[in-house]
């Protein structure tokens, strides 16, 4: 059996804003922090400042780790209406591809370091022997 995901308009999460009723939306989901206000490493204000507000871009800025991402599910009470919803920049990661570029396979990528190798050889032993 699933259960329905609950949805929230951002004009009715906006007055969710105190200490006792404390929303964050992140990446159209959202959050009810209001339990997790003293165990925030960083302080209930960083918190309480963007409550009720769309917080994704600062909680991006601060590079939270993967173990904070985990923990977010605990608090996910719902996600906003489509409408409301924001075309999310996905979270960073780094993006790995096989393809080298060409000027890794052509010749002067080992040609400049082999002429600087030859030209500091002749200069060692002309100077020192």
């Amino acid at each position: 059996m699933s259960q329905e995901t609950k949805l929230f308009t951002r004009e009715e999460l906006k007055c969710r804003n105190t200490r006792e009723d404390a929303i964050l939306i992140i990446h159209n989901g959202v959050y009810d922090v209001t339990h997790f206000l003293d165990e925030h490493p960083g302080g209930e204000e960083v918190l309480m400042d963007l409550a009720g507000k769309d917080a994704s871009e600062p909680f991006e800025d601060v590079s939270h780790s993967s173990d904070a991402r985990q923990l977010m599910g605990k608090y996910k009470i719902g996600e906003l209406v489509e409408a409301d919803r924001t075309a999310a920049k996905p979270a960073y990661a780094p993006q790995w591809t096989n393809d080298t570029p060409a000027e890794n396979n052509s010749w002067s990528s080992w040609l400049v370091p082999l002429l600087l190798g030859i030209a500091a050889t002749v200069i060692f032993r002309y100077m020192f022997l």
